[in-house]
């Protein structure tokens, strides 16, 4: 049997900022079609991970690769356009567009259509076509013509999510997507972030603090303190883990 091929891997990656360690030594590899949870308490350095392997910060030591490319000092839009898209802690999207319009702007760059302001958007009919599938397949399609800012909390990640499948990305960086959530709206956003493994066969790396959900979604767990890599095995093997117990012993993941 085949290995399966890496989506993503890091070798060494570390960052100083301020000469404060944030990150050290970091090796990790993703599969493709793999959903791997990482977890660690406020200030282990998730989010300061996801912005190195979105170029958002540039590591002080080590290499990551995006398959086999080293794409250590891609800027931020090389690497979204070799196929790394991510979500943030807050929702970012353009508030005073409609919920089709954020999702065809995606749709246009990922098909490589020009974006020139002086034509009429909706000649782009390819576009528009997988703006409007990407919003049926998170549940929006019957709202593609409401403005994004009357949207609830909830529905403004599921745009977010739309908006990562149109660019059509191969690796997915959700940073806490369950931020904000009411209980209420937790499964079906489960769901739907559950798809894009299993339906659309995208590799996703997900940070989230919630860990009824994280155990359920992931197919390993990466844990992170005080900028180190605790170990990355499988859920069950995580929780068992006596130095993971040791770690957060009286504290939440």
């Amino acid at each position: 049997m085949n290995s399966p091929k890496l989506a993503l891997s890091t070798d060494d990656l570390s960052l100083t900022i301020g000469g404060a360690m944030i990150l050290d030594g970091i090796s990790l590899s993703v599969h493709e079609n793999e959903t791997l949870g990482i977890i660690g308490p406020n200030g282990a350095g998730k989010t300061s991970f996801f912005n190195l392997l979105s170029g958002l910060r540039k590591p002080s030591r080590g290499k990551i690769h995006l398959g086999e490319v080293d794409i250590t000092s891609y800027p931020p839009h090389k690497r979204a356009s070799l196929g790394i898209a991510r979500t943030f802690q807050t929702s970012s999207i353009f508030v005073n567009l409609t919920l089709l319009e954020n999702v065809r702007i995606a749709a246009q760059a990922a098909l490589g259509h020009s974006m020139n302001t002086t034509r009429n958007a909706y000649k782009y009919r390819e576009a528009v076509a997988l703006a409007n599938d990407c919003l049926s397949q998170v549940g929006l399609g019957a709202r593609a013509l409401q403005i994004a800012k009357s949207l609830s909390h909830g529905d403004k990640r599921r745009l977010e999510i739309a908006i990562v499948l149109a660019s059509q990305a191969k690796v997915i960086l959700l940073d806490e997507p369950m931020a904000g959530m009411s209980v209420e709206n937790v499964p079906a956003l489960v769901e739907i972030i559950r798809s894009l493994a299993v339906v659309h066969k995208k590799t996703v790396l997900i940070v989230e603090h919630h860990m009824e959900v994280i155990l359920g979604l992931a197919d390993r767990l990466a844990v992170l303190n005080y900028g180190e890599l605790l170990i990355c095995d499988t859920p069950d093997k995580v929780i068992a883990n006596p130095i993971v117990q040791s770690a957060y012993l009286g504290s939440s993941l």
